[in-house]
């Protein structure tokens, strides 16, 4: 029977994804999807409703920044290693429209020992850049998946 340890690093990315997703309430409740993830990569998209319009008549920025954190904690936690984020940053370059589906793809840039760096760009339906996001990540203690009877716990990790 296969592992987490044993599965191709794609299918690991896919099954820590739906897992991972299947507890995200947040992600569900706004309207974000899945729709690609990869060992540090992941893509979700999200449509503008209405009542995530601020007082400018434009999508709030917690709200692109909620889409391109989600992209982010996929991206670092698909090798089936929990990491939580240490520090993000967004600038935002374009309002988003009502009705305007935005995509967030994320990829990670650099990983060493625990940490790691992931760049997030926001598009439009359009292709318009709407914000660009950088997250700093950290590993933790624990698996996303069981990693089954033949893991070997990290005890370096907190």
């Amino acid at each position: 029977m296969a592992t987490p340890r044993t599965l191709h690093p794609q299918h690991l990315a896919d099954t820590v994804g739906r897992e991972f997703y299947r507890h995200d309430v947040a992600a569900q409740a706004m309207g974000i999807t899945l729709t690609a993830i990869g060992p540090g990569t992941a893509e979700f998209v999200m449509a503008v409703r209405e009542d995530m319009l601020n007082s400018h008549g434009i999508c709030h920025g917690g709200f692109v920044f909620t889409l391109a954190d989600t992209a982010f904690a996929y991206a670092c936690n698909a090798r089936n290693r929990r990491a939580v984020a240490q520090s993000c940053t967004i600038t935002y370059l374009q309002p988003a429209a009502a009705g305007s589906r935005l995509v967030a793809r994320c990829t990670e840039v650099a990983s060493s020992g625990r940490s790691g760096i992931y760049d997030t760009t926001v598009t439009d339906d359009g292709g318009t850049k709407i914000a660009v996001f950088r997250g700093q990540s950290r590993e933790i203690k624990g698996t996303i998946l069981d990693a089954g009877p033949d893991s070997v716990p990290d005890e370096k990790k907190l």
